[in-house]
C-alpha cells in the first residue's frame, strides 16, 4: 500500500474519513490544510450527501454521484445506503443500474472489479492475483449476455456485479474488502458495440460452445486456487448457459445462481407467507405456471422440496404443480417435451387455452414466468376468482412491460380478492375505497443474508436445502400487521434486521448439514452479529 500519510489517505476510500478526521488525526497524518477547519460527524456528512443528491433530478446522475462517493469514502457510502435503503437501493441497483450498464462507458470512473478476457484463459491465476485483496470470499460474475431485460451489454454488464456486491454489504453486512466484481469478456452480439470505436471490450461475436465452456472451467479452477474460500454467484448469463454452468459446478464448488435459485427462494417465501396469512396449510396450495423455462423450473423444483419438507411424497408434490408453455399444458400425451419437463407433465386432455386450463386444474396460485406482457388477461383473473376466495396472482416476469398483468388489473378484475406479488414494482392500488399494497418478490431479501451466512461459516457448498431455509426464514419475518396492510414480504426499510435473522437460520442449516468449515459456536446469533460489517469510522 502507498504511504499512509496526508494526501494518500484522502485518496484511499477505505481509510478516508474526509471532514470527520479529528484534529489529532489531522496532525498525526499530515492532513492539516488538506481539509477545511470544521470537524464533522458522519451524521452531518450524510445530511450533506442528501442535499447534494437532491440537486440531481435524474436517477442516473444520482447513481454516478453515489458511485463517486464509494470511490472516495467507502464507510460514508455504506452508512448512507444502510441508513435509508428504501431511498437508495433503487439508485444503486434496480432499476437505475440497468441504465448505468447501458451507459457504463460514460459513467464509470475508477476501475471497480476485474475484466477477464477469453484470450487470457491460460493466464487467469496471474490476473486474479493482480487484485489487491488476498482473501476474497465473494465474487459476482457475469458475461454481460442477458442484463436484466436489456439484452447483451458485453463488458458493460460489470455494473451488475458491482451493484449486487454493494447490496451484499449494505443489506447483509458482508465486509466490502471480501467482495470482487468480475465480468468474463467473451465478445458481444450487440451490433452497436461492435461498430463503436470506443467500446473497450473484445470486438468479436460472442464465443460459444466448447471454447466458452473451457473458459468457464478455467475460471472456476483459477479463482478457487487463488481464493480458496470463494463463493461464486453467477449473474445475468443467457438462460441455457446459466442452467448448464450451475449444474456443472454446484456439487463441486461453493456457488449459486441468483437468477435461478434466488428468484425461486423469494417466490417460495411469498407462497409460504400467503399460506400463513390465509391460515392455510402450504401443502394445500396448487400451482399453475405460465412459462416452462429456467425460471419456472427453478421455482418448481424448490416447491417440490418445500412440499416434501412439509410431509408430501415426491409424487404427491409433483401432482400439486402444473405447467403451461407456448404449446399448452404439459400433459403426458405430448411428444415435444424435453427430458427435464417430463416430471411436471400429468395425465389430462391437451389444452391450449390458459384461462380454460385454470378451470380444469383449479390452481390456488398462477405464476407468470413467460415474459409475455398481458398474458394474465381479464378472463384468466376472473376464472381464478371464480374458483378461489383469495386467488394468488404472481406475474413474475421482468421488466414491467413483460409483466403478465399489472397490480391494478389483478385487483380490479378480481374485485379486490387477489393476493398479488410481482417481479416488477407496482404502486399501491385503490379499489372501492381500500388501498392494496402490491408485493414485490425482491431477491435482496435472499442473497445478502445467504452471503452473510456463507461468509461467517465458510460454507463448502450452497444446497437447495440452504436456499429453502432462507425462503422459510424470510417468510417468518412478515408479521400480522404486515398482512393487514396486504404485504407478503418484509419491509425493505428493515432489510439489515431481516438479513441478520435470515442469516442465523441459514447458518444453522449449514452447520447442521456438515457444510461449515469453522467450528459451531455456542450462540449462532452472536456469531453472525460479530461477523457483520458496521460502517463506522475507526
Amino acid at each position: 500500500m502507498e504511504d499512509n500519510t496526508g494526501y494518500s489517505i484522502l485518496r484511499n476510500p477505505r481509510l478516508n474519513k474526509g471532514s470527520a478526521f479529528t484534529l489529532e488525526e489531522r496532525e498525526k497524518y499530515g492532513l492539516q490544510g488538506l481539509l477545511p477547519e470544521a470537524v464533522e460527524t458522519i451524521e452531518t456528512q450524510i445530511v450533506r450527501i442528501h442535499e447534494q443528491l437532491d440537486n440531481f433530478s435524474k436517477p442516473i446522475n444520482q447513481y454516478v454521484y453515489l458511485m463517486q462517493l464509494l470511490e472516495n469514502n467507502e464507510t460514508l457510502f455504506f452508512k448512507t445506503i444502510s441508513n435509508d435503503p428504501v431511498k437508495f437501493l433503487p439508485l444503486v441497483y434496480t432499476p437505475t443500474v440497468g441504465e448505468a450498464c447501458q451507459k457504463f462507458g460514460q459513467v464509470s470512473r475508477r476501475p471497480r472489479g476485474l475484466y477477464l478476457s477469453i484470450k487470457d484463459k491460460d493466464n487467469l491465476k496471474k490476473i486474479l492475483k493482480n487484485w489487491p485483496e488476498k482473501d476474497v470470499r465473494f465474487t459476482v460474475v457475469t458475461d454481460g449476455g442477458r442484463i436484466l431485460g436489456l439484452g447483451d451489454l458485453g463488458i458493460f454488464g460489470l455494473g451488475i456485479p458491482i451493484g449486487k456486491l454493494v447490496l451484499y454489504t449494505s443489506c447483509g453486512g458482508v465486509p466490502p474488502e471480501y467482495t470482487l466484481p468480475i465480468v468474463l469478456d467473451v465478445g458481444t452480439n450487440n451490433e452497436e458495440f461492435l461498430n463503436d470505436p470506443l467500446y473497450p471490450g473484445l470486438k468479436c461475436k460472442r464465443i460459444r460452445g466448447k471454447e466458452f465452456d473451457d473458459f468457464v472451467a478455467a475460471f472456476v479452477a483459477a479463482i478457487n486456487e487463488v481464493f480458496p474460500k470463494i463463493c461464486i454467484q453467477w449473474e445475468d448469463f443467457p438462460g441455457v448457459d446459466a442452467i448448464k454452468i450451475l449444474n456443472n459446478y454446484r456439487e463441486k464448488v461453493c456457488t449459486f445462481n441468483d437468477d435461478i435459485q434466488g428468484t425461486a427462494a423469494i417466490a417460495i417465501a411469498g407462497f409460504i407467507s400467503i399460506s400463513r396469512s390465509m391460515k392455510k396449510r402450504f401443502i394445500d396450495q396448487r400451482f399453475l405456471f405460465l412459462g416452462a423455462g429456467a425460471a419456472a423450473f427453478g421455482i418448481a423444483d424448490m416447491l417440490v422440496k418445500k412440499f416434501q419438507r412439509d410431509g408430501l411424497t415426491e409424487d404427491e408434490a409433483l401432482g400439486q404443480i402444473w405447467m403451461f408453455d407456448v404449446n399448452g399444458l404439459l400433459v403426458n400425451s405430448r411428444t415435444d417435451l424435453a427430458e427435464h419437463q417430463l416430471q411436471f407433465a400429468h395425465d389430462l386432455e391437451p389444452c391450449t387455452d390458459f384461462a380454460e386450463a385454470i378451470l380444469k386444474i383449479k390452481p390456488t396460485a398462477i405464476v407468470g414466468v413467460s415474459t409475455v406482457g398481458g398474458a394474465f388477461n381479464q378472463q384468466v383473473i376472473e376464472n381464478m376468482s371464480a374458483i378461489n376466495e383469495r386467488p394468488i396472482i404472481f406475474p413474475y416476469s421482468n421488466p414491467t412491460s413483460h409483466s403478465e398483468c399489472t397490480a391494478e388489473q389483478a385487483y380490479n378484475w378480481s374485485k379486490g380478492k387477489a393476493v398479488f406479488a410481482s417481479g416488477s414494482p407496482f404502486a399501491p392500488v385503490e379499489y372501492e375505497g381500500k388501498t392494496f399494497t402490491p408485493g414485490q418478490g425482491n431477491n435482496v431479501f435472499i442473497f445478502p443474508a445467504l452471503g452473510l451466512a456463507i461468509f461467517a461459516t465458510e460454507a463448502k457448498r450452497v444446497t437447495d436445502d440452504i436456499l429453502l431455509t432462507a425462503a422459510e426464514a424470510v417468510a417468518k419475518q412478515v408479521c400480522l400487521t404486515d398482512f393487514e396492510k396486504g404485504l407478503i414480504y418484509p419491509n425493505v426499510a428493515d432489510i439489515l434486521r431481516v438479513s441478520e435473522n435470515v442469516a442465523v437460520k441459514v447458518a444453522e442449516e449449514i452447520f447442521n448439514s456438515g457444510l461449515a468449515s469453522v467450528e459451531r459456536p455456542e450462540s449462532i446469533c452472536d456469531f453472525i452479529k460479530s461477523k457483520m460489517y458496521v460502517p463506522e469510522y475507526k
